[in-house]
C-alpha cells in the first residue's frame, strides 16, 4: 500500500458521487463530506484536508459559493473543480476558480483522472514556503489572525480578562493591531452589546483631549453652541478604549484618575457630576513604568489602568503567521483591485519571511497595498514590496519534495502514536517492514527516555 495511504480530503458538493468516492478511496485519499457551509464548520479540528474538491454544479447558488470563500483561501488546501459546463458559470463561479483552484474539470470526466489532479493540488499546497497548516479557524471572528504560540496566549489571555469588569492594560510596539485586542475583549464581556468607543490619546492635541473627553456644557468656551457629550459619556455602559495612554498630557492624566476613582465626570463649563458606568480598556507603546521613573506618567493611574494585563506580539516573533496574514491581506487588496492579482512570487515570500518588521502589522498592510498596484502580470515581486531581493535558493526536486514530506509525515505519526510502531505503520498505511525501512532510509530512530520511547533523528 502506498505510504501516502489516509491522506484527508475534502468533497465538498450537495451530491456525492458514489462512483468516485470509491475511486478516490481506492487511490489513499480519507474522505470528509461536506454540502453546506454548517458542514465545513462541524468538521474535526485534527483532521484538516490537505487537498479538496468542490463540485460547483451539485446546485450551489451563487451566495453558497461566496460563503465557502474563507475555506477556498486557506493556503494550506489545494483546491480542484468539478463543472457542469465552462459556458455555464455564473460570474462568480468564474472569480472563485480563478483566484483559488488549481485546476477544474468539465463533466463528464475521467474519475482516475480526477483522482490524480487532486495529488497534485495537495503538492502544490505543500509547496508554499512559509505557510503553516493552519486551519479555518485561524481566522477568528474578532479579526485577529494567529496560530504561533506567542498568538495563542494572547487569545487565552482575552479569553481571561474579558471575564472580569475591571481595568486592562494591552502593551505592544505600534503597528500590532491592539485595538483589535480591545475589541476582542469588548465582544468577548458582558458588556458586548453596549458601545465600544475608542480614543487615540496621541492623535487629539492636548488642548482638546480633555472636551473630547468629558465633554462641555454650551457657552464653556468660544465656539460651545451647545452641549456635547464627551467620549467617556457616550461609552455608557460599554468599554472606552484608551490608546496610545503613555503620550496622555499629566493634567488629562489628574482628570482621568479622578474619574476612574469617581466614577464620575464633570463637563467643561459645568457644575453637575455625572455618573457614567464604563470599563477601560487602555493600550500603549511606551514603557510605562519607565515614564513614571521619568515623572512623565502617573504612578497611581498606572496602578488603576494596568489591573489586568495582556502582550500583543509584534509580527517579528509571530514566525508562520506572517504569511498566514499576508495571504489574508492580499485577499482582502484582490477584492479592490482593477486587476487580477495571481499571487506572491516564491522570491517574494522569502522576503517577507525575512523582513524584520518594525512596524508589525501596519506596516505589511501598507506594502502590500502598494505591492498590489506597482506589480507586472498580478505577480508580486520583493521589488513590489520594497525589500531586498533574498539570495538564491537552489531548487527542490520533485523527489526531494517527496521525501521530505514523507519523513515529515512519518516523524509526526510517530509523535502521535506515542512511538508505538505496529499504530504507526497503521495510521500511515503501511507495513511494519515498510515503516522500519523508511526510518533506516531517513535515519529516524526510537530510544527509550526518561519518559519513554523517544523519536530521534540520526
Amino acid at each position: 500500500m502506498s505510504a501516502y495511504a489516509n491522506r484527508p480530503l475534502l468533497y465538498l458538493s450537495q451530491h456525492h458521487d458514489a462512483m468516485l468516492c470509491r475511486v478516490l478511496t481506492q487511490r489513499g485519499w480519507k474522505l470528509s463530506f461536506a454540502s453546506s457551509l454548517e458542514d465545513l464548520h462541524a468538521l474535526p479540528a485534527g483532521n484538516q484536508p490537505q487537498a479538496a474538491l468542490l463540485d460547483l454544479h451539485s446546485g450551489f447558488s451563487d451566495a453558497d459559493l461566496e460563503s465557502f470563500e474563507p475555506w477556498l483561501a486557506q493556503p494550506h488546501i489545494g483546491w480542484i473543480g468539478a463543472v457542469a459546463r465552462h459556458e455555464a458559470l455564473t460570474e462568480s463561479a468564474r472569480r472563485l476558480l480563478g483566484l483559488y483552484f488549481v485546476d477544474y474539470y468539465t463533466a463528464p470526466f475521467e474519475h482516475a483522472e480526477l483522482a490524480h489532479s487532486l495529488g497534485h493540488a495537495q503538492g502544490m499546497a505543500q509547496l508554499r514556503p512559509g505557510l503553516q497548516r493552519a486551519t479555518p479557524g485561524t481566522l477568528r471572528p474578532d479579526g485577529m489572525i494567529g496560530s504561533c504560540a506567542a498568538m495563542q496566549t494572547l487569545f487565552r489571555g482575552i479569553e481571561k480578562v474579558s471575564r472580569w469588569d475591571t481595568p486592562v492594560l494591552i502593551s505592544g510596539e505600534s503597528g500590532t493591531g491592539k485595538e483589535l485586542a480591545a475589541q476582542a475583549i469588548h465582544r468577548a464581556s458582558e458588556r458586548a452589546s453596549q458601545p465600544f468607543v475608542a480614543v487615540n490619546c496621541a492623535a487629539i492635541p492636548p488642548t482638546l483631549l480633555m472636551s473630547e473627553l468629558f465633554g462641555y456644557e454650551r457657552g464653556a468656551f468660544t465656539g460651545a453652541t451647545k452641549r456635547k457629550p464627551g467620549r467617556i459619556e457616550m461609552a455608557q455602559g460599554g468599554t472606552l478604549f484608551l490608546d496610545e495612554i503613555g503620550d496622555m498630557p499629566l493634567e488629562s492624566q489628574t482628570s482621568l484618575l479622578r474619574f476612574l476613582e469617581t466614577g464620575r465626570i464633570e463637563r467643561l463649563g459645568g457644575t453637575e457630576s455625572v455618573e457614567v458606568d464604563v470599563r477601560i480598556v487602555s493600550a500603549t507603546h511606551v514603557d510605562l513604568e519607565a515614564a513614571i521613573a521619568a515623572e512623565r506618567f502617573r504612578g497611581d493611574l498606572y496602578h488603576r489602568l494596568c489591573v489586568l494585563r495582556v502582550r500583543q506580539p509584534p509580527l517579528r516573533e509571530r514566525g508562520s503567521d506572517i504569511m498566514l496574514i499576508a495571504e489574508h491581506v492580499l485577499e482582502g487588496v484582490r477584492k479592490q483591485s482593477p486587476a487580477r492579482i495571481r499571487g506572491f512570487s516564491p522570491t517574494a515570500l522569502r522576503a517577507i519571511q525575512q523582513h524584520n518588521w518594525p512596524g508589525n502589522v501596519r506596516e505589511l498592510i501598507n506594502r502590500i497595498r502598494h505591492a498590489a498596484a506597482m506589480c507586472e502580470d498580478g505577480v508580486i515581486q520583493p521589488t513590489d514590496l520594497e525589500l531586498a531581493t533574498p539570495a538564491e535558493e537552489r531548487p527542490k526536486t520533485l523527489a526531494a519534495i517527496r521525501e521530505a514530506a514523507e519523513q515529515h509525515a512519518i516523524v509526526e505519526a510517530l509523535q502521535r502514536n506515542h512511538e508505538r510502531l505496529i499504530d504507526v505503520a497503521a495510521e500511515l498505511g503501511i507495513s511494519r517492514v515498510t515503516l522500519f525501512r523508511l526510518m533506516r532510509d531517513y535515519k529516524l530512530q526510537v530510544k527509550k527516555g526518561d519518559m519513554g520511547m523517544v523519536c530521534v533523528q540520526g
